[in-house]
């Protein structure tokens, strides 16, 4: 039976995050992992939770919180702690790899590539999410700036929310290319997806999402109550953006890459 992972995600997470999160869900089903996998930056670890049949073998992450929070979730049979520079693994130890959402936040990206590759074995497939060009050209606010001729404001904002977001990558595909080939990996598909349309209703949810803080720092859940009668207005708004298909103009990119 299909899943709906909008709803799996909207009833833990903020709206803006819940939607990108299953879109990406939807397309990692069209990839089998074998076993066993290693996700690279897991985080709290809800993705993986949600997003997979079965816990993923291996989930590291350099922070030790959001792992405590993974432990949680149950989507790992193991945790670990570590910088995805220098991971604890034997090489050609895994037989397949995932990072979502993940590169785009790691200053030394090419070096991870490398390091990731070293613990794959030969021919697996590494799948994973950034964000590309369009993420920081199709923002709502410095477009609505521009129109008034402050420019100068309008790229303020921009660099603003670049590093709110933590974005050290927003990268065309050529460059990723070249940073997989020089890492040992072959990329053999990559599509686009989320419209612009869909990254300005994410950005104004971290505006919108705010009053979300207050009972995730008193209680952990971002969700007090995580029901339809809750949540149906939100989800009946956000499910347009939710759909799972490549876009031409999509500010998110998918990469499929095989250790070579």
């Amino acid at each position: 039976m299909n899943k709906d992972f909008l709803w799996l995600h909207l009833k833990d997470l903020p709206y803006f995050r819940a939607m990108l999160r299953a879109v990406e869900a939807e397309f990692f089903q069209d990839y089998p992992l074998p076993p066993p996998v290693l996700d690279v930056g897991c985080g709290d670890g809800h993705f993986a939770s949600v997003a997979f049949e079965r816990p993923v073998d291996v989930g590291l992450d350099p922070s030790i919180g959001p792992l405590r929070q993974a432990a949680r979730w149950g989507g790992y049979r193991g945790l670990v702690q570590a910088d995805g520079g220098r991971m604890p693994f034997p090489d050609g130890h895994f037989a397949s790899g995932l990072s979502n959402s993940v590169m785009e936040h790691i200053p030394q990206a090419q070096d991870v590539l490398r390091e990731i590759s070293r613990a794959l074995k030969p021919g697996a497939p590494f799948l994973f999410t950034v964000p590309n060009p369009g993420y920081l050209e199709s923002l709502a606010v410095p477009a609505w700036l521009a129109r008034f001729g402050l420019s100068r404001l309008a790229g303020a904002y921009t660099e603003w929310f670049r590093r709110t977001t933590r974005v050290h990558h927003a990268q065309p595909a050529p460059v990723w290319r070249d940073w997989l080939e020089g890492a040992g990996f072959a990329l053999e598909k990559h599509w686009d997806y989320f419209p612009p349309e869909a990254l300005r209703a994410l950005e104004l949810g971290h505006y919108f999402g705010a009053p979300t803080l207050l009972p995730y720092r008193l209680t952990g859940r971002w969700i007090l109550a995580p029901a339809r009668w809750n949540l149906a207005l939100t989800e009946r708004l956000v499910r347009p953006y939710a759909r799972a298909q490549p876009h031409p103009k999509g500010v998110f990119s998918f990469y499929v890459a095989r250790k070579r």
